[in-house]
């Protein structure tokens, strides 16, 4: 993975209040850990100089040569761990750094994206199944790879790219579980199959319905009679009081 440059700042803002100030003023809150560190560092970076960054990469796994002004180590190896982005205008509200090592192996997850058509797509109708998107991978810094391209051209209907069939580049290492699926060619939903899907449906509809109905049916009946219920002893009650009151 190509190191790219990032300028960022100390920074002593902390509270709800002062970050949300910061933001206004174009910069973005940061945070750096990892084991050169004794404790996480609060970090700032300029917004404008960010947003260029991540818009010209291929993904937002970025290795970086961070440079940390004013500071006691300005120099810094850095792993984009995590960008936090606004969930309407895409904002990045918050970035978290992972310093490294140049002779420390690592592990990130990277995206896989498919290239070419499958055969059973291309002349069966079938569908293309991205089953798994992002894989984990280990490697030194310098051979992470961005993403994962992988050629489906050759997949007929039924064939699937299980996670021990990905080829990484040099000098990366892709875990986890090789018989996982993560591109696969599905055969095509006959007419027949969404026909009787349908129907299947609309015969359990109305059954729901029925019974919907039948029930708030019950709970009526229920509540009728038993306000009948206590009507009637109340006048019962009133009856048998009346007799007692002229006596007297």
């Amino acid at each position: 993975m190509k190191t790219v440059n990032l300028n960022a700042f100390p920074r002593t803002q902390t509270r709800r209040g002062e970050v949300k100030k910061l933001r206004a003023a174009g910069r973005v809150p940061a945070v750096i850990y990892g084991k050169q560190l004794a404790s996480p560092q609060n970090l700032e970076v300029d917004s404008k100089e960010l947003t260029n960054l991540i818009k010209h990469s291929v993904s937002e796994n970025l290795l970086l040569d961070l440079t940390v002004k004013d500071d006691a180590r300005p120099k810094r190896l850095a792993l984009v761990q995590e960008i936090q982005h606004h969930a309407l205008n895409g904002q990045v509200l918050h970035i978290d750094f992972h310093e490294v090592a140049e002779n420390e192996k690592v592990t990130i997850l990277v995206s896989v994206e498919s290239v070419g058509e499958p055969v059973g797509v291309k002349t069966d109708g079938g569908i293309l199944e991205h089953v798994l998107h992002r894989v984990k991978v280990r490697a030194l810094p310098k051979d992470l790879p961005e993403v994962l391209t992988v050629d489906v051209s050759h997949l007929k209907i039924g064939q699937a790219i299980h996670i021990g069939d990905l080829q990484p580049p040099a000098g990366v290492e892709v875990l986890g579980d090789k018989h996982i699926s993560v591109l696969a060619v599905a055969a095509p939903i006959t007419e027949e199959q969404e026909a009787a899907a349908a129907a299947e449906a609309a015969a359990a509809a109305p059954g729901e319905v029925e019974m919907t109905k039948e029930k708030k049916e019950d709970g009526a009946e229920g509540a009728a009679s038993g306000k009948a219920g206590d009507k009637a002893p109340a006048a019962k009650d009133a009856k048998a009081a009346a007799p007692a009151e002229k006596k007297k």
